[in-house]
């Protein structure tokens, strides 16, 4: 494979500058409208999360990239959407985990160093729960394993700093200083940006129909508009993942999520540098929510966030979603904002749906695709808390496909742990 030198080409727009959408705009404007050419070092099917930091990091490595993604970017439609995205190192999902939190930390910061835009906000994350939690005591684990800063707060303390909260005596109260949120529209769009300008190829509405790979080591891939060719693929499709990779459908459950902002009472009490990000363990369920983010800085949807974050009931076909929130979805969140944040409902403003690609145990698969040697390479089973590794995720995927290896520690994501 052969390194491709390029040319930087800039709009001459300071990104800092940009709002929402003006970046939108921008981004669009410097998508593909034809495509110069059919073969590449590597096609990523998927320009999403995962997709749009792989372009990335390929790009500006200097190798020929072609970005596939068959809706708009961003989008709706699958797991990226929703204006904030909580970004924390003490991690509770798995100790394993941290560092690659380190380096999403690191590459977050460089990019936005690299484009002089913000992704990344500090506020703090709140965390409560039972003295019994098992996501807790992971988070304790994780933080003292790592020297990850995390305070406990006496229930005085709590009440201090964060009086919108009533929480039962016995809580947990938990609080991490260096964690926070990150835009994902925001994220995706300076990713999609940055890889144009090192000279990848990105083609929207463009749906991919199947793909091969042939006795030679080339992949080629099929669309509606085109045939496309290249030495390496890297499929990052999300919830439709299973669909171009029919053997891994059986390790992926795809449930409906219900997200929500709703006006507080006291909305003055829940903004941005009043409230923090949080999470809330409560048994069965685990909710988490954010500040109210000023649309004009974020873009909307409008008001307090809130989802809960447990796997849905229902699972689904990420073609044939029903995308109509139910009262019950809403009831949950009413309630759990009744019981938790008194302040914290007067009437929901909008409900959205996103997805959740559920590995059989919530943690990632990053992979080579048994049978293609190291030509083949995929990343799914997010599981609903991907999105804050987006920044160090497309880095390995580049480094497997280009290197046939990476030394960032992700032995524990292999597919291999499923047999």
């Amino acid at each position: 494979m052969k390194r491709r030198d390029f040319i930087l080409r800039s709009s001459g727009v300071a990104v800092a500058s940009l709002s929402y959408s003006d970046l939108y705009s921008q981004v669009k404007k410097q998508i593909e409208p034809t495509v110069d050419q059919a073969s590449y070092d590597v096609i990523v099917l998927g320009v999403g999360s995962m997709g749009s930091s792989a372009c990335y990091h390929l790009a500006k490595r200097g190798f020929k990239v072609l970005g596939l993604e068959q809706f708009d970017i961003p989008h709706e439609l699958g797991s990226h959407a929703g204006q904030s995205r909580i970004i924390r190192k003490a991690y509770g999902e798995g100790s394993d985990y941290v560092p690659l939190l380190e380096r999403a930390y690191k590459n977050w910061l460089d990019l936005e160093s690299e484009t002089g835009s913000q992704v990344y906000y500090k506020t703090g994350l709140a965390y409560f729960g039972a003295q019994d939690d098992p996501f807790l005591a992971t988070v304790k684990g994780s933080s003292k394993k790592y020297n990850i800063p995390l305070n406990e707060l006496t229930t005085e303390e709590c009440n201090l700093k964060y009086p919108q909260f009533r929480l039962p005596q016995n809580f947990q109260r938990l609080e991490e200083p260096e964690a926070g949120f990150i835009t994902p529209e925001r994220s995706i769009l300076l990713y999609i940006q940055q890889a144009i300008l090192n000279g990848a190829v990105i083609r929207t509405k463009e749906k991919v129909l199947e793909w091969k790979r042939d006795t030679s080591g080339i992949v080629t891939v099929v669309t509606n508009h085109g045939t496309y060719k290249a030495e390496k693929l890297i499929i990052t499709a999300g919830p439709w993942t299973g669909k171009m990779i029919p053997s891994l459908s059986s390790n992926l459950t795809i449930t409906r999520q219900a997200v929500a902002w709703v006006k507080p009472k006291k909305w003055e009490n829940f903004t941005l540098g009043k409230f923090p990000c949080w999470i809330l363990e409560n048994r069965e369920y685990d909710f988490y929510g954010f500040p109210i983010l000023p649309v004009g800085m974020f873009g909307g949807p409008l008001g307090l966030k809130l989802a809960l974050h447990y796997p849905g009931a229902d699972t689904t076909d990420p073609d044939s979603v029903n995308r109509k929130t139910k009262v019950s979805d809403e009831k949950l969140l009413i309630d759990f904002l009744n019981q938790f944040i008194p302040d914290g409902y007067e009437n929901t403003l909008v409900m959205k749906t996103c997805l959740y690609t559920n590995s059989p145990d919530h943690n990632f698969i990053i992979d080579y695709l048994s049978g293609h040697d190291k030509d083949v390479v995929y990343a799914s089973g997010f599981s609903g808390h991907g999105f804050k590794f987006v920044s160090v995720v497309g880095e390995i995927l580049a480094d497997l496909a280009i290197n046939g290896l990476t030394q960032l520690p992700i032995g524990f994501l292999s597919a291999k742990r499923f047999g």
